[in-house]
């Protein structure tokens, strides 16, 4: 793949539109998306996309009001119509006395961002990723269905202030669902570099879901203690970042953590951190005002630590931006994109030991928030969840809807798998374990 811009022409494009600005101060932010898609459906691929864009966000800071204005327009005088309408809506906005300065420049050393693999990824690549897995589902008398996705983005970002920054990131992502008429499962993988996937042990797991899934029984609702696979911790670890591990709900009063720094909110051996540098994850060694990302800890050893910061809200309390900054205008603030959850030390055989009674759940769907101010979700779980009897995993279930508190539920941390997933997130990815916990509310069954 050739670079959507590269670095020359982005600073060439970057300086005229500086240049061009009226504003007190001023922010060029490019962001180059190179992304390619092979959706299958039973047991057969039925699509293949692919788009490429360039989008320039111009910032205009004119005494203390802030204008946004987006083009993908190149060219001299679409640059120079973006940066005029940027300026105009800044002042056209109410005075905003907090609006800080833009960030300065700061040492920020590169990461193992991109992936040539990656980024070269062909459609017949893609299609033998997926040919395996199809493979499996019909042997099985199954059908598979799911995407093999690539992405290559580059990022610009400078601004009157002297911040250069440029830098290519590459994810990919493969999953698939395959089921019948009675059971399903599920299985994912997300990584850097597309090499690094095994195609035919993703497709091994979700069909041994799939077979083991059929025939579920109805289960009554209730509490029961659970195994949380990793993909039902990820999708718990998301919602915690989109509750309350950014500064502005925690400045606003709808964070959970609010009045709890420094307090122990769940179980010791719990520590969960939002790290753009690590190499384990989808780096990036910035944000989106160019500021240096920075590893923070949110809970370290079940204490709620701290939360992230962007330029605003972290000029707000005197203190330095994080470098979890999202594009502009963010009313949303910072976003932690990088979340990890620290590993424990129970091999996945071993993680239904000591339960009686219980239910295993790979995964959940259709998750809403009940409480941010409690973390409190409700959602269902879905594709392979199955009952324990005795310390092992004896039969499906049909699926249940919960109800319940993500830190009450994590207060009861029993067993943290040894080894841990990379899930594609919100703008990123996670880095979860799976988890045995006392009790988690189920309220409802589900009939598929």
């Amino acid at each position: 793949m050739d670079e959507l811009l590269g670095r020359a022409r982005f600073e060439s494009l970057a300086d005229r539109a500086l240049d061009a600005s009226r504003a007190d101060q001023t922010e060029v932010v490019v962001i180059g998306v190179d992304s390619a898609l092979t959706r299958f459906a039973n047991s057969g691929i039925h699509q293949n996309v692919a788009e490429r864009n360039v989008q320039v966000r111009v910032r205009a800071i004119v005494g203390r009001r802030a204008g946004v204005a987006t083009t993908n327009d190149l060219s001299d005088a679409a640059l120079a119509r973006v940066v005029e309408r940027a300026v105009e809506a800044a002042k056209r906005q109410p005075e905003d006395p907090g609006l800080p300065d833009l960030p300065g420049p700061l040492p920020a050393e590169p990461v193992p961002s991109f992936s040539q693999a990656t980024a070269d990824c062909t459609p017949e690549q893609r299609a033998r990723m997926v040919r395996p897995i199809c493979a499996l589902a019909v042997e099985h008398g199954l059908k598979a269905s799911g995407a093999c996705s690539t992405e290559t983005t580059e990022i610009g970002i400078a601004n009157s202030r002297g911040v250069r920054r440029h830098e290519l990131r590459s994810a990919s992502s493969l999953l698939t669902v395959i089921l019948d008429d009675e059971g399903s499962g599920y299985a994912e993988r997300t990584a850097r570099d597309i090499d690094s996937i095994d195609a035919e042990a993703l497709g091994r797991e979700a069909v041994d879901k799939a077979v083991r899934s059929r025939g579920a029984e109805r289960f009554e609702p209730g509490e029961y203690p659970v195994v949380l696979e990793a993909y039902a911790v990820g999708e718990m670890l998301m919602y915690l970042a989109y509750m309350g591990f950014g500064a502005l709900a925690l400045q606003e009063g709808t964070s959970f953590l609010r009045g709890r720094l420094g307090q122990r909110i769940v179980d010791p051996r719990i520590s969960v951190s939002d790290d753009g540098r690590n190499p384990l994850g989808l780096p990036a060694s910035f944000d989106y005002e160019g500021v240096p990302k920075q590893r923070v800890a949110l809970i370290e050893d079940g204490v709620a630590a701290g939360v992230v910061y962007d330029t605003k809200s972290a000029a707000r309390e005197g203190r330095p931006s994080t470098g979890h900054g999202l594009p502009a205008p963010s009313t949303f603030g910072p976003f932690p994109s990088h979340l990890s959850m620290a590993a424990g030390d129970t091999p996945p055989a071993e993680l239904a030991k000591g339960i009686e009674r219980g239910l295993w759940v790979t995964r959940f769907n259709y998750v809403n928030v009940v409480k941010s101010d409690r973390a409190v979700l409700t959602g269902l779980t879905k594709d392979g969840t199955f009952l324990i009897e005795r310390g092992e995993v004896t039969r499906p279930v049909k699926n249940l809807r919960f109800t319940q508190g993500v830190l009450e539920a994590w207060s009861g941390l029993r067993a943290l798998g040894a080894e841990r997933r990379l899930i594609e997130g919100w703008g990123g990815a996670v880095l979860a374990p799976a988890m045995r916990l006392d009790a988690f509310r189920f309220t409802g069954v589900s009939d598929v």
